[in-house]
Order: C-alpha cells, then sequence, then structure tokens
C-alpha cells in the first residue's frame, strides 16, 4: 500500500514538473480545450442517452401501432381448414404488405400444439412446410408479451381463431435499425466533441496569443535595452489598466533606478581615473628626484652603505616602473588622448631587445625586423613590446628560444613574439590579459600588468591581440595587430643614451631590416 502511494506521488510530482515545462501560452490553450473538451463530453452523453432512449422509444411506439393494427386486421377473421392449416387468405390480409415496409418478421403459430400456420412470406400453409425466412421456426414459450431475441424486439399477440381455437400472432422488427441510428448518434456527437476541442485549442492558442502580446513587447524591449546597454529606453505600456500595466510600471522604475545608479558609479569611476592618471603623472616627478639622488648616493658610499643604496636604488625604480604603469593605464581608463606620430614597430622592437639585453643573456633571442610603420605613441607602443619580451623572458627556463618580428599582412602592421617555454597554465589563458593576474612562474616579481598594458596599448592604437599556444601545445605566441600608418614615413626616434645593439646569445641576428 506504501509503495502504491509513494508511486502515486512521484507520477504526480512528474505530471506537475512536466506541465510547468510548457509555454503559457499551451497551458492556457490547452485548459481552456480541457475544459471546453469535458463539458462537450458531458453534454453528449446526455444528448446521446437522451436521443437514443427517443429513438428506441419512437421504435417501440411504431411497432405496438404495427401490431394494434394487424391484430384488429386478424383477430377473430381467421379460420381453420383442413384441421391444422388457417386460410389468410380468406380473412382478406396480406401479411407480406404489413412487413415490407419495416423488414418485420410476422408468424402464426397454433396456440395449442405450436404449429406454424403461416408467415409473411405465403398466404397459407402447414407446418410440414412452411416456407418463409428460418427465423422463428418454433413456437414461443408463451403466447402474449414482448422481448428481444435473434436481433429482433418479438412482440405476442393471441388470437381468436374460428370455428373454435387459438393463434399467436408474433410479431418482430429488426433492431439493427434502431442501433445504426444510435451509432450514427454517438459518432456525430463524438465528431462534435473532437472537433469542439479541436477550435477550442485554436481559439486558445488565439486568445493566449493576443493576451500575451504585452509581454512579448515588454521583452523585445527589454532585450533592445539588453542590447544597446541604454537603460533609459522606452518601456510599452498597455493600454489595459492591469497586472501588465503593473510590471511595465515596475520595470520603468527599475530601469530608471539602475540608469541612475550606473550614472552615479560612472562618474565615479570616471573620477577615480582621473584621480590615478593625475596622481601617477605627480608622482613621476619625486620619484625621479629620488632616482637621482639614489644614484648619486650609491656612487658616493661603500661597504654596507653602499649596499643599503643599491637595495634603495632597486626599489624605487621598481617604484618608477609600477607607476608608469599605473600612469598608462590610468590614461587608457580615462581615454586620454597623446599625440601619435608615424612609428616603425620595426625600431622599436628592435630598442626594446636591446633594452633587455643584459636580462636576456641566458635566452635565444631572435629578431626579424621588417619596417611596420603604424600612427601611435613611441613610448606606448615601447612599453608594449618591451612587456611581450620580458614576459616572454621571465616565464621562461634558461636556455629558450624566443623570436620576435615584425610585418605587414593586409593593411596591418604584425608584431609576433613567441617562446618554446612550458607555455601558459590552462586555467589562466582566459585571465591574461587581466590586471594583476600572476602564473606564478616569476616568483612573484611582476606586479600582473604586463600583458594588460599590452591590451590596453593596442586597444588604443584600434589594434587587436591574440594569444595562443605554440605548435605541440608547449611554448606562447602573442600577435599584435594595429592599422598601418596612412603616410608610411616613421618619424625619427628620440635621441637616447641607450644602446642600440642588441644582446644576447642570438639577438645579433637582424634579419630583414632596411
Amino acid at each position: 500500500m506504501g509503495s502504491l502511494a509513494s508511486f502515486i506521488r512521484s507520477a504526480a510530482r512528474a505530471t506537475y514538473s512536466a506541465y510547468r515545462s510548457v509555454p503559457i501560452r499551451w497551458r492556457l490553450a490547452g485548459g481552456s480545450a480541457a475544459l471546453t473538451f469535458v463539458i462537450l463530453a458531458g453534454f453528449a452523453a446526455i444528448v446521446g442517452t437522451l436521443i437514443e432512449r427517443q429513438v428506441r422509444t419512437q421504435f417501440a411506439d411504431q411497432q405496438t401501432f404495427a401490431v394494434d393494427k394487424l391484430y384488429s386486421e386478424l383477430n377473430g377473421k381467421l379460420r381453420f381448414t383442413h384441421g391444422t392449416s388457417v386460410d389468410c387468405a380468406r380473412a382478406k390480409v396480406s401479411l407480406g404488405d404489413y412487413a415490407s415496409a419495416e423488414h418485420a418478421q410476422i408468424r402464426i403459430f397454433d396456440l395449442a400444439d405450436g404449429y406454424l400456420l403461416c408467415t409473411q412470406s405465403e398466404i397459407s400453409g402447414a407446418h410440414h412446410s412452411p416456407g418463409g425466412s428460418p427465423l422463428f421456426r418454433s413456437a414461443p414459450d408463451k403466447s402474449s408479451g414482448t422481448f428481444s431475441a435473434a436481433g429482433y424486439r418479438v412482440v405476442l399477440r393471441q388470437l381468436n381463431v374460428k370455428p373454435a381455437g387459438g393463434a399467436t400472432l408474433l410479431y418482430a422488427l429488426p433492431l439493427s435499425d434502431v442501433d445504426h441510428t444510435a451509432a450514427e448518434v454517438q459518432v456525430f456527437l463524438l465528431l462534435g466533441v473532437l472537433g469542439g476541442t479541436v477550435a477550442a485549442l485554436i481559439a486558445g492558442l488565439f486568445v493566449s496569443a493576443r493576451a500575451m502580446r504585452p509581454i512579448v513587447e515588454l521583452t523585445d524591449a527589454a532585450r533592445e535595452i539588453e542590447r544597446t546597454r541604454d537603460a533609459s529606453g522606452q518601456i510599452p505600456h498597455p493600454e489595459a489598466e492591469d497586472e501588465i500595466a503593473e510590471l511595465a510600471r515596475t520595470l520603468e522604475g527599475m530601469l530608471g533606478a539602475l540608469d541612475a545608479a550606473r550614472s552615479h558609479t560612472q562618474t565615479m569611476l570616471d573620477r577615480q581615473r582621473e584621480f590615478v592618471a593625475d596622481a601617477s603623472h605627480e608622482l613621476r616627478t619625486p620619484l625621479t628626484s629620488v632616482l637621482a639622488n639614489l644614484e648619486l648616493l650609491a656612487e658616493e658610499l661603500s661597504g654596507e652603505q653602499a649596499d643599503t643604496a643599491e637595495a634603495a636604488l632597486r626599489s624605487t625604480r621598481r617604484m618608477r616602473r609600477l607607476v608608469g604603469d599605473l600612469l598608462l593605464l590610468a590614461r587608457a581608463d580615462a581615454r586620454r588622448e597623446q599625440p601619435r606620430r608615424p612609428t616603425d614597430l620595426a625600431e622599436v622592437l628592435i630598442d626594446a631587445a636591446a633594452e633587455l639585453g643584459p636580462m636576456s643573456e641566458h635566452h635565444e633571442l631572435s629578431i626579424a625586423a621588417t619596417p611596420a610603420v603604424v600612427d601611435g605613441v613611441r613610448d606606448d607602443l615601447h612599453r608594449l613590446v618591451l612587456n611581450l619580451l620580458e614576459n616572454a623572458i621571465r616565464h621562461t627556463p634558461p636556455g629558450t628560444p624566443i623570436t620576435a618580428s615584425t610585418d605587414t599582412q593586409d593593411g596591418q602592421a604584425v608584431l609576433s613574439v613567441q617562446d618554446a617555454g612550458p607555455g601558459i597554465p590552462a586555467e589562466l589563458e582566459q585571465r591574461v590579459f587581466e590586471r594583476f593576474v600572476r602564473g606564478g612562474r616569476d616568483g612573484g616579481r611582476g606586479s600582473g600588468l604586463g600583458l594588460a598594458i599590452v591590451r590596453a596599448v593596442t586597444l588604443s592604437h584600434g589594434g587587436s591581440v591574440a594569444m595562443q599556444p605554440a605548435d605541440e601545445g608547449t611554448g606562447t605566441s602573442f600577435t599584435i595587430r594595429i592599422p598601418l600608418a596612412s603616410n608610411g614615413q616613421p618619424e625619427p626616434a628620440p635621441s637616447s643614451d641607450q644602446t642600440s645593439t642588441t644582446t644576447g646569445r642570438t639577438i645579433g641576428r637582424r634579419r630583414n631590416r632596411s
């Protein structure tokens, strides 16, 4: 009993879950169709029962009327002839005329011994050769009454036969006509129920679609707001003051509040970016002064004091580098445009490789520099290339080959930096360009801003950056694409006391440079 109840509960839960997964439009239409089906089925059952009863009552009344008429024609007018025969012709009654109209079966039996005296297909006869239909050859057990047999409704009446005797009149009508009529009525009612249910389903779908149209309009408006990210978009209001109108007002109020909150947040972020950019810019001057003084102090001191000054000098240089990175990112966030000039990426690549000469002495750094002139900020592009090369050197073991090249393809300058190191962990591949993301292979020395700066500089120059693993799943390759400059003539690089001679085991290979 418990298992049956558990099965019923689980079936009910499954049915309810399946019902909830159906779209509301179909639920409304299906509910309307189901209710219509129940109503029409009940109505059809009642109407069908009443019609069938009426048809059978009319059938019985017609048979009774026909029997009464035949009885009045035969009773007292039949006469025995030759002992065991009845002369129906003498009674001037044609049983065939009574039987043909309704396909009736008429029999007259001797009341005394049950002999078949005559049928609707003969005028007279004996029980030895009665002829006619094989139905009702034998006399019934009773002489009067009504019953059903062999698909017929049978009525019995007792007749008086001259000169002295009695007979039994059997009048049977087939029930097939009544059953056929009842079946036709049931078929018509069934078709009516099914047709009404289908019509209710279609009408329910149409009505529910019209009823759901305001919600569809609200959904379309919400999608448009999602696409444009404009929270001030117009929300359609239905004409009727109903629940949907209340929903539209609620959505409009919510979007207004979100728009106000976003505007306030955006204002705060803009102020913060401006502050960071200004603060980073202002910090560069005192840091430069501190760095110059520490360099002079390190040259004058000796022993432990000199070591302390050198440590402070290294920390100050790192701080200046970090402030420079933050300033660059803050300018990108604040969308501060700097003057751009035609700049050759090949020269920028060679200068950056020369700057990293001491750091790359344990790596095989190869440069293939083909002129590629872009409109850009040389210092930012230098920082971009420097970060890519430094990232490849720091995150690969000594002796790892590193290849950097510039080229032009389809109106774009292409900068590629590829290494054959262990590659970037899979869990960091989608986050390498985010800020303060560290791979852990540099011992925590990096700030986590190198690749974020690469992306920021690339986007500010209207370009794109892509990262993909090198062949056979080892190493990493970064590809930068920036539109070429319109005139294609780079301006001379600013003077610098940095040497342009590249260092490293194979950095001296400057191929394709013109």
